[in-house]
């Protein structure tokens, strides 16, 4: 390390005050860029299975859209992951953004040349921008202390419900904007996915400075350098595997049932009559679950703890899954509940499952090591969007529905086994 490096390490340890106004300064910019980021995977969301549906005539493939982008957002999280290690954080955030942008750009193109095959290959690429909107909620964590890190996830994920609950309910007016310049009218939202996304990357690409990841890894390199080791590093590694493995295994599940009902509420509202307008409150109200309790959940988290918040999840997506399967089709009110019941399990979900994942994290491999395990993440999605409009064309939504519910209580019995393994 360099002697100007150095200094400047020391003058964070030394000035507890000058490391916490760094904290707050990244918190805000990760949190502005989360604005856009959310408008852009929120427009995308919405109408994603209804243009597949369009543009492919059966309900069967509905899902694939929903796969395919998870899909993407599961190569593109570990290329970001690997890219932010190396470079830092805002090198692999922002470049993961504008990439999803392009992959917007070319869900549009597709969709006037009608080409299936253009739709599928964009849909890859605009995962990178929901792998990215993803990955930005670490870089708020990556200064903050073990008491604070749910909260600064928490912190900028909640400032995505901006940009989140605007995209669907943008859907009708970006669909007629769409009609008015000769775009398909499904083909609208993507327009806001592909503005939002770049905006986005160049928000990070402009503000992030400087790198939280590299400022972390070089007051840890400071410190294993200048602090006694600790004598417990094998048990702390034993623990770190432990907290991987359960913070993992949280995430995944809540994943997978939250796609898998979401990806096919909007077919199953059309078919029994609902507008655009309609399925984009429903849809609205959803994502505003995903992220608008954040700022609670991450107190909650860090208060009440990690596994008894993952087990609310699971109790929470049980719930949701139970009305969406017994809600009457045409009442709007009880599918606003069953969707938003949705969102907020997973929100418990993937916040409890984030802080354990950080908790067992060293700076110096934790970009990487949170990109990898955000594939299984995206492929769990993947499996859910391709599985729903399977399931729902060969038996119903009630069905899947129910399902997902029900494997949402796996969480349970697996949390029990975790706090018995730290006896």
């Amino acid at each position: 390390m360099s002697g100007k490096a150095q200094d400047s390490i020391e003058s964070y340890i030394d000035s507890p005050e000058k490391l916490k106004s760094l904290y707050r300064r990244v918190l805000f910019v990760v949190s502005l860029s989360q604005i856009f980021g959310g408008a852009g995977l929120a427009a995308g969301v919405t109408v994603g299975a209804l243009l597949a549906q369009q543009m492919l005539g059966t309900d069967a493939f509905a899902g694939v859209p929903a796969a395919l982008f998870t899909l993407g957002s599961a190569g593109a999280a570990l290329i970001v992951g690997k890219i932010s290690q190396r470079y830092g954080r805002r090198t692999g955030l922002s470049l993961g953004f504008i990439v999803g942008g392009l992959g917007a750009i070319g869900v549009v193109i597709a969709a006037m040349m009608n080409s299936v095959i253009l739709l599928f290959a964009s849909l890859l690429i605009y995962g990178a921008g929901t792998a990215t909107n993803l990955q930005a909620r670490y870089a708020g964590t990556d200064l903050a202390n073990k008491k604070q890190r749910a909260t600064a996830i928490s912190t900028t994920m909640v400032m995505t419900t901006f940009g989140a609950v605007a995209g669907p309910n943008l859907v009708e007016v970006m669909g007629e904007f769409a009609s008015f310049i000769g775009v398909p009218p499904l083909a609208g939202p993507f327009i806001l996915s592909a503005t939002a996304f770049i905006l986005a990357g160049l928000v990070l690409l402009i503000m992030l400075r400087p790198d939280p990841l590299d400022i972390a890894n070089r007051i840890a390199a400071y410190k294993q350098e200048y602090e006694p080791v600790n004598k417990r590093d094998s048990v702390d590694k034993a623990i770190n595997r432990r907290g991987l493995m359960i913070g993992a295994t949280v995430m995944v599940l809540t994943q997978i049932v939250m796609v898998a009902i979401m990806t096919m509420t909007p077919v199953h509202m059309k078919h029994h009559g609902h507008g655009l307008n309609e399925i984009g409150i429903v849809i609205g109200f959803h994502i505003g679950a995903m992220y608008l309790p954040s700022l609670v959940t991450g107190v909650l988290v860090d208060k009440v703890g990690r596994t008894t918040m993952s087990i609310a999840s699971g109790i929470t997506l049980l719930f949701a899954g139970l009305l969406a399967a017994f809600a009457p089709s045409d009442s709007i009110v009880l599918l606003v509940l069953a969707l938003s019941l949705l969102g907020l399990g997973w929100n418990f979900g993937l916040i409890s499952g984030t802080a354990l994942i950080v908790d067992s994290t060293e700076p110096s491999t934790r970009a990487k090591t949170q990109g990898t395990l955000d594939v299984f993440i995206a492929l769990a999605g993947a499996s859910g969007g391709a599985l729903s409009g399977m399931v729902v064309a060969s038996t119903s939504y009630a069905t899947l529905s129910l399902s997902g519910g029900l494997l949402s209580l796996v969480l349970i019995p697996i949390i029990i086994w975790s706090r018995r393994g730290k006896a």
